[in-house]
C-alpha cells in the first residue's frame, strides 16, 4: 500500500467540495477480484481520498499492453479531487506475459469489457480491500473512462457496439450502473482500418450509433495511427457518429500519448507536454463531476475559460 498526501484532508468528508483543493490520496494495488472463468484472477489498483464519503467513481481502461501501474497523472489527479478510481489490468498487459497463442488472445477485447463489469460486480470486496474505503463509495455515481484501447473498452459500457465481420448486428455490451465516460485517443469507424488491422484486429468496428450516454471525447490533431488510412480526424468518429450530449476536445499537436498520460517521464510518450497533461486532467475531472452531479457548474466554467483563452491548447466543440 502506498499512500501520498497531495494537501490537506477534505474539510468535511464530502467529495464534490474537493473539486477546489487537493485532498490526501491513499493508493493500494493489487486488489484481487476472483475470476475463474477469466483464466487469471483480476488486479485492480485503487486510489481515494483518505477522507469523506460518498466517493464517486472513475473505472480506468488502460491501453495495450499497459496496467494498472499507468496512467499516474490521470489516476493520481481524478483521486486528488475527490474520486475514488478503479484501475483493472487486462489480460493483454505486458505485466501478464499473455503469449501470442494464448488462446484467449482473440477475445481479449471481450475479457476487457467483462473486466470493467467485473469491477463493478465486485465493489462491496475492493471497499472492504482497502482499509478505511468500506462504505465510502457513490454507487449512483459511476464513470468509465479510457485510452486508445481501453477508450474502446470504456465506450462499450457506454453503448457503443462492435460490428461482426459483415457489419452487424451489434452486441449490446452496455452497462445502466455507468453515467457518463471520459474516452481519451478513441480510435473510430472500422471502414478506414489499414488491410493489417483489418486481418489482426477484427473486434475494430465499432459502432457510435447507440453511444448516447453522456461522454467527453479527447484527440489529437497530431495523432496519426497506424491502423488507419486516415489521418488525425478518425479519432473524431466517436464524436461525430455518436448521439446525445458529448464533447469533443481537440488538443493542438498532440499525438497519441496525448502529452503524457501513460506516466510521469514515461518511454511511451512521444509528445511530452505538461501543460497539456494539466488542461486533460482539469477538463476531464470537470466534466465527469458536472456529468455525474448535474447541479455542478465546474464543466461549463472550465469550458468558458478554454474558449476565452488567447493561447488555448486545444478547442472544445459541443452537441
Amino acid at each position: 500500500m502506498s499512500a501520498s498526501n497531495n494537501s490537506n484532508n477534505a474539510n468535511n468528508g464530502n467529495a464534490r467540495k474537493a473539486a477546489n483543493a487537493p485532498i490526501t490520496v491513499v493508493s493500494v494495488r493489487p486488489v484481487v477480484l476472483p475470476a475463474p472463468d477469466r483464466g487469471e484472477d483480476l488486479q485492480v489498483g485503487v486510489s481515494a481520498p483518505a477522507t469523506g464519503g460518498e466517493l464517486p467513481v472513475i473505472v480506468f481502461s488502460h491501453g495495450f499492453g499497459a496496467s494498472m501501474k499507468d496512467y499516474a497523472p490521470l489516476a493520481d489527479f481524478w483521486a486528488a479531487q475527490g474520486f475514488a478510481v478503479l484501475q483493472p489490468t487486462h489480460l493483454d498487459s505486458r505485466t501478464l506475459g499473455l503469449p501470442a497463442e494464448d488462446p484467449r488472445t482473440p477475445r481479449i477485447w471481450r475479457f476487457r469489457v467483462e473486466d470493467l463489469k467485473r469491477v463493478l460486480d465486485g465493489l462491496d470486496l475492493l471497499e472492504a480491500s482497502v482499509p478505511g474505503l468500506g462504505g465510502r463509495l457513490d454507487r449512483s455515481r459511476i464513470a468509465v473512462a479510457g485510452h486508445s484501447w481501453g477508450a474502446q473498452t470504456a465506450s462499450t459500457l457506454l453503448g457503443a457496439r462492435v460490428l461482426d465481420s459483415g457489419g452487424g448486428p451489434a452486441e449490446d455490451m452496455s452497462d445502466l450502473r455507468v453515467k457518463a465516460g471520459a474516452l481519451l485517443a478513441l480510435t473510430g469507424l472500422g471502414d478506414d482500418l489499414t488491410p493489417f488491422a483489418a486481418e489482426h484486429f477484427s473486434f475494430m468496428r465499432p459502432s457510435f450509433d447507440t453511444m448516447a450516454a453522456p461522454a467527453l471525447v479527447v484527440a489529437g490533431d497530431h495523432d496519426r495511427s497506424a491502423l488507419s488510412t486516415r489521418g488525425p480526424d478518425w479519432f473524431t468518429d466517436p464524436y461525430t457518429y455518436s448521439p446525445g450530449s458529448k464533447s469533443l476536445l481537440t488538443l493542438f499537436g498532440a499525438e497519441h500519448s496525448l502529452g503524457g498520460i501513460y506516466g510521469y517521464g514515461a518511454a511511451a510518450t512521444t509528445d511530452e507536454n505538461p501543460a497539456r497533461v494539466a488542461l486533460i486532467q482539469k477538463l476531464t475531472t470537470a466534466f465527469l463531476r458536472s456529468a455525474l452531479y448535474p447541479e455542478d457548474t465546474g464543466w461549463k466554467a472550465a469550458a468558458t475559460a478554454l474558449d476565452e483563452d488567447p493561447g488555448p491548447l486545444g478547442t472544445l466543440q459541443h452537441k
